[in-house]
């Protein structure tokens, strides 16, 4: 990292009017975006507003974008990551391009490997990677042959973040880098981006936080449904100024919802802990309720749901289904009675997607379409047929492999792998995600009625609309703690569930 890259204040990046198109979506719509060396740029909008499109066109991910980008001046096409690259772009994106299984200084260089002869040149491998961490201050606290998989996730981070550096780039884009650290790390992690700046390297940082925004940016652009709604310094700008850009209303105008009926505590959960991710918490959800669980990326809510499910362990407290005590980290057992978790990631944890839509649908209620030691899938073809029919499955080959289906039609089949149980309680993390308005649409419907039937949603989502529009109550996370409710009889609405995530604690009816 050379000690100053270039003149401070002058435009490194300029995009303009770009637009990018997907089948039946204008991601990005005309956009203007303007980074200086020197400054962090903050880049903020919901989820689906264009903002992660938007830099993945700079970092070369899309070559039929329209419109022009100029790097210091100059127009670029930028087709593919490697023009990218060499044009001075850096990305370094909220999951970490990283080999676990390989060194430090193995993915430091990777694909830059010096060598002596045929021989990997190990020492220089060595001197060059200590050289590198230098730049994040981690040289002689990581050894550079340390395996990444014995490494923290901060310290990973910031190995991300040399390994970005190293090619001295132009601009640095950041996609929520402090999303699983602790307030320590993120001082750590801000320490070293105002040192990054003051050598004249432009920074683009994608958060939710917004706090963060008004300790580590210099400017702040805002999108909305693919289009620029505003650019603007933080200092001439609030939290409610920025929301309000955000979700398109005023805090004053509350969304009207219709009130329904809940029942009994069906699920009781009580100081539950999950070390490093959870930390005492405790709630209830009532027959029919739909529960939403807000909070920012990192606040631990996909942890939580995955306790209650029983994927990962609870180190302290208890789960009661009807009062009954139930011994979780036992996935099967909290099937049987009752509780079912819809992760969030389909592809890789929901479905095995070399199975038909049937195999995947009935793998949930095996022990239900057999007698003893032998398996009667016939049985369950009534069920399947409902689910297929409710659900609006397409195509309706229930022989097609999963991964021949379209995204939504997978989270579909996901979501009728777990209506199959006949759940009690239904975790439902980032049910809508990746799916088009129509799935998404039908998928919202579906909970209504489950909810109508008296099955108890939990409602894990960061899509504010959803969680606003189908919650009767939503609990907040922050940092892995629960620090309040919100009331449906209160009033809630997008800008509130925004500011209670942020920590903003007078918007709550009850704050913990």
């Amino acid at each position: 990292m050379s000690d100053t890259v270039t003149e401070l204040g002058r435009v490194v990046l300029e995009m303009r009017g770009v637009s990018k198109q997907f089948p039946g979506t204008l991601a990005v719509d005309n956009v203007n975006f303007q980074v200086k060396a020197g400054e962090v740029h903050a880049l903020m909008g919901e989820n689906g507003a264009g903002k992660s499109t938007l830099m993945k066109m700079l970092a070369g991910l899309f070559s039929d974008y329209t419109g022009e980008i100029l790097i210091d001046g100059e127009p670029v096409k930028l087709t593919s990551p490697m023009l990218a690259k060499q044009a001075g772009v850096a990305m370094i994106y909220q999951e970490l391009s990283i080999a676990y299984n390989r060194s430090v200084q193995e993915n430091v260089f990777a694909g830059q490997i010096p060598t002596r002869g045929k021989v990997i040149d190990k020492r220089a491998l060595r001197d060059m990677t200590v050289d590198v961490l230098r730049h994040v201050k981690l040289d002689g606290k990581v050894d550079p042959a340390t395996p990444m998989k014995n490494i923290s996730q901060h310290e990973s981070q910031l190995i991300e973040i040399a390994k970005a550096l190293k090619d001295n780039p132009k601009i640095l884009v950041m996609d929520e880098p402090t999303s699983a650290l602790s307030t320590e790390e993120v001082e750590t992690m801000f320490a070293l981006m105002r040192e990054v700046k003051s050598k004249g390297y432009a920074i683009v940082y994608i958060s939710h936080h917004l706090q963060e925004v008004f300790d580590i940016a210099d400017r702040v652009t805002v999108l909305r449904d693919g289009k620029l709604i505003d650019t603007c310094d933080v200092k001439d700008v609030s939290k409610e100024d920025l929301v309000e850009m955000m979700v398109g209303q005023k805090m004053s105008d509350f969304y009207k919802r219709t009130d329904k009926s809940v029942g009994d505590v069906v699920l009781e959960v009580e100081g539950l802990t999950h070390y490093g991710f959870v930390h005492n918490v405790s709630f209830q959800l009532n027959k029919g309720e739909i529960l939403g669980l807000a909070g920012l990326a990192g606040a631990g809510r996909s942890e939580l749901g995955r306790v209650i499910g029983g994927i990962d362990r609870m180190d302290a407290g208890v789960c009661r289904i009807g009062g009954t005590a139930l011994k979780t980290k036992d996935m099967c057992n909290m099937v049987r009675h009752g509780v079912a978790y819809l992760t969030e990631n389909r592809k890789t944890e929901g479905l095995n997607l070399r199975l038909t839509a049937r195999e995947n649908i009935f793998s949930a209620i095996i022990p239900k379409l057999s007698k003893g030691p032998v398996y009667f899938p016939r049985s369950g073809e009534a069920a399947l047929d409902g689910l297929y029919e409710s659900l609006n499955i397409v195509p309706r080959d229930k022989n097609l492999t999963a991964s021949n289906f379209s995204g939504g039609n997978q989270q579909k089949v996901l979501l009728a792998k777990w209506m199959a149980t006949k759940p009690k309680v239904l975790i439902l993390d980032e049910p809508t995600r990746g799916v088009d308005v129509g799935a998404k649409k039908l998928i919202h419907e579906t909970i209504e009625r489950l909810a109508s039937e008296g099955i108890s949603v939990l409602l894990i989502s960061s899509d504010l609309p959803e969680i606003v529009s189908l919650s009767d109550r939503i609990i907040v996370m922050m940092q892995g703690h629960l620090i309040g409710e919100m009331h449906k009889e209160d009033g809630f609405d997008e800008s509130k569930v925004l500011l209670a995530a942020n920590g903003e604690r007078s918007v709550f009816s009850v704050a913990y």
